[in-house]
């Protein structure tokens, strides 16, 4: 059964044009069942966002900013956030922001056993990013396809050397080397064989930002190849129409 999202976006941090690809994203996960924005709508600057808002049936709640240099748009969420949470009417959250003050609210959904995927710019902070289940950033979204696998290739070897923006550091392809022999080395049989899926969803675990496609590729499988310290083979489920794949170091 798909799990039921509730989709809380901060307009003070986002831009209309990430939108579509926040919820064609999403419904990868599940199904959206809340969707709602926050802002001050009487400002000029948000004025653009009313195609967007009609074309994907997103409610707009009108928070005014009462103070100058307060952000009451934080509260709202957080007060909508927890209403929904106590209605049992969802099984997990999307908080759209690049703001760390969500960081608290995340951690507190995360208690009350709702998944928690946060999504926003890579200067969102570490402390946010590390308190949800999984974290997107929307630059990677805004991209569309991947590279071609040349190309791709060539990005895994400058991701290598690229350092952090804003508050937050990228990740680099030897941290997440390192970190999946780590893995394959804790739950691997005695041949030195582990599942891919289960590397996978620790790996996750440990590094909420980790995104296949920050590095150029739309699977986990070629990006793990093309670091040529692994061994990769596949055999047929029992159910005959998908394959389990194994992986392991190399000698």
């Amino acid at each position: 059964m798909d799990k039921r999202f509730a989709v809380l976006i901060d307009a003070d941090n986002v831009s209309e044009k990430y939108i579509k690809p926040i919820l064609d994203e999403l419904s990868n996960d599940g199904i959206i069942t809340y969707k709602r924005i926050y802002g001050d709508w009487t400002r000029p600057a948000l004025g653009s966002w009313k195609q967007v808002l009609l074309n994907h049936s997103i409610t707009p709640i009108q928070q005014y900013s009462y103070t100058t240099g307060k952000n009451a748009t934080d509260s709202a969420m957080i007060i909508d956030a927890m209403d929904i949470l106590y209605s049992g009417n969802v099984d997990g959250f999307c908080i759209v922001s690049s703001d760390s003050d969500f960081t608290r609210l995340a951690a507190r959904l995360r208690e009350s056993g709702k998944y928690v995927i946060g999504m926003g710019e890579k200067k969102t902070p570490t402390p946010f990013i590390s308190a949800c289940n999984r974290f997107v950033y929307l630059e990677i979204l805004a991209q569309g396809e991947s590279s071609e696998p040349a190309e791709a290739a060539e990005n895994v070897e400058q991701e290598k050397e690229k350092s952090g923006e804003g508050e937050h550091e990228v990740l680099k392809v030897k941290t997440i080397r390192s970190a999946i022999c780590a893995i394959i080395s804790e739950v691997s049989d005695e041949d030195g064989w582990a599942s891919l899926s289960e590397v996978g969803n620790i790996l996750l675990k440990r590094y909420p930002s980790f995104d296949v496609r920050s590095f150029g590729f739309q699977k986990l499988t070629p990006f793990i190849k093309s670091m040529g310290i692994f061994e990769v083979y596949s055999i047929p489920s029992e159910k005959g129409n998908v394959k389990v794949i194994y992986i392991r170091r190399k000698n």
